[in-house]
């Protein structure tokens, strides 16, 4: 694939105003959709009565996670090339590598719904779901592998208005579904297919269908560095998806019912400190992926300030509320109050690990891509080796994240030095 013209100083300055534009606004609408996926979780916190039931909505969907892996590994390397070319204006090349990774999306969407349906049986055996959650917990990721295609085109044209519109309309559309009937039919599976249809707003993006396809020549976008850049996104979304979900899939396994839903009780607010300003991350990839350098190279370094502030502003807030918190969501008990700190402590090491592995991916500083992913997956595994109980889950936790961000900032501080980058430079 032929590269794409050096950015200049011209095309840096609208750039920046724009990404200060989009992730202001995307994350006006997270902050809308957080406090929709909070009143979900207030309807199922006081409908589902029966012990262990509320804990296994969230492990179900932290499971509809891992099965989807596959096609969220492939929208982060798609949005990265469709944003590099949308960027520089090559208009004729963006149309031909839409039409190619439209194509490709749609391959890999096929394969990722075979190879879900191959191993939700084995999985859910391991971690201990029954038969109803696994069928929910399946059409969950059939609905969310084919609305990914949506999302996936929406992040790469930058189209982070409209991004946010579908996201609105989807919390919408669950809170809909799930108010009515779980109300009626209390049980962990129709809450989890609440989702599932919530994926039905993505069905909005048919509106801008004409500026989608477009006659073209499609174009490829297999080449080396496309394949390099595949697995490193492979190591980035796999190591994410450890930190900030793989503790769910350990409580599920090794747990008992009231222990699983203090638990996830608990886990509501802390998860959501690095959800709720994670749009700004996503902005950041988006825009990372197409300059590296002047004006842009700045108002990125005062995003990723930005996002480590919020995280931190929302760890202190969640200290401060958490029983109210807890209350809002039918979980106030003694047991799920102690969990809070560490576990909110931990997520805003994860939150900040997040931080500097979608950098690094952008950047496409692949060393330090890989070990994020490495670490990833080695924090998942002391979680499954050492977390057996909710009391050394939570020890390991914070540790375990801690230790990795700890490696991770230094390594990437070291890069930006030899890059000679001064991110406090004016």
């Amino acid at each position: 694939m032929s590269q794409p013209p050096p950015t200049t100083q011209t095309t840096a300055r609208p750039f920046v105003g724009k990404l200060w534009q989009s992730g202001v606004i995307l994350s006006a609408a997270s902050f809308l959709s957080g406090l929709g996926n909070f009143a979900f979780q207030s309807i199922i916190g006081h409908q589902l009565k029966a012990s262990g039931e509320y804990g296994l909505v969230n492990t179900t969907l932290g499971y509809v996670g891992l099965l989807g892996l596959p096609l969220a590994i492939a929208t982060t390397a798609v949005a990265h090339y469709i944003a590099r070319y949308d960027f520089h204006g090559d208009h004729a090349r963006l149309q031909g590598l839409l039409a190619g990774c439209r194509k490709l999306l749609f391959q890999i969407t096929i394969a990722g719904s075979v190879l879900a349906i191959l191993l939700a049986k084995p999985l859910s055996d391991f971690l201990h779901f029954r038969p109803g959650l696994t069928f929910a917990a399946l059409a969950c990721v059939l609905a969310g592998l084919w609305g990914g295609l949506a999302s996936a085109l929406c992040q790469g044209l930058s189209w982070f208005n409209r991004l946010a519109l579908i996201g609105l309309l989807g919390v919408g559309i669950r809170l809909a579904f799930g108010g009515l009937v779980v109300a009626k039919y209390p049980l962990a599976e129709w809450a989890v297919l609440a989702t599932a249809i919530a994926v039905l707003a993505n069905l909005l993006v048919l509106f801008w269908k004409k500026e989608l396809v477009r006659p073209a020549k499609p174009v490829s976008p297999w080449d080396r560095e496309f394949v390099q850049f595949l697995i490193v996104a492979a190591a980035v979304t796999g190591g994410s998806y450890f930190f900030s979900q793989g503790d769910l899939l350990v409580a599920q396994r090794f747990f008992s019912k009231p222990d699983l839903d203090a638990y996830c009780g608990a886990g509501v607010f802390a998860r959501a400190l690095p959800m709720t300003v994670g749009p700004l991350l996503t902005v950041l990839f988006t825009h990372r992926s197409t300059a590296h350098t002047g004006d842009a190279l700045r108002e990125q370094l005062k995003l990723i300030g930005l996002y480590a502030a919020g995280l931190v502003c929302g760890l202190i807030g969640l200290l401060v509320l958490k029983t109210f918190c807890l209350k809002m969501i039918g979980r106030n008990t003694p047991e799920a109050a102690a969990m809070v700190g560490q576990m909110a402590v931990a997520m805003v090491a994860v939150g900040l690990l997040q931080a500097i592995g979608m950098w690094a991916l952008a950047s496409r500083w692949m060393k330090i891509a890989l070990l994020y992913g490495g670490l990833g997956l080695a924090y998942w595994l002391a979680l499954f080796a050492l977390g057996k109980s909710p009391e050394n889950l939570l020890q390991t936790m914070p540790v375990m994240a801690g230790s990795a961000f700890v490696i991770l900032l230094a390594i990437w501080l070291l890069t930006l030095r030899r890059s000679q980058i001064r991110p406090l430079q004016d």
